[in-house]
């Protein structure tokens, strides 16, 4: 369990906590949490309405959401795609 201020972006948070979003082949290839790359897609087990453009598409046709892009607004739980490709995959 992790705790994170209210208003913090789930990236920086798991980042922060020795988590990383990311595949190992883009841990170094990022955009660095700008939202462009979608390298830090993660499923949320306990939906949040989609912010970010990608997040409306990614729930859409069921794509992972970028933790760069969700902000925590209260608990969720996360599940992380550690065999996801490049640019994710879908289910």
């Amino acid at each position: 369990m992790l705790v994170a201020p209210l208003g913090a972006r789930l990236r920086d948070v798991l980042r922060r906590n020795g988590i990383s979003p990311h595949s190992r082949a883009t841990r170094r290839l990022n955009c660095g949490g700008r939202g462009l790359c979608a390298t830090c897609g993660v499923r949320l087990v306990d939906e949040q309405a989609p912010e970010h453009w990608h997040d409306r598409l990614a729930d859409r046709f069921g794509y992972p959401r970028l933790s760069c892009q969700l902000r925590v607004d209260g608990d969720c739980t996360v599940q992380l795609d550690r065999e996801k490709l490049v640019w994710g995959r879908r289910e």
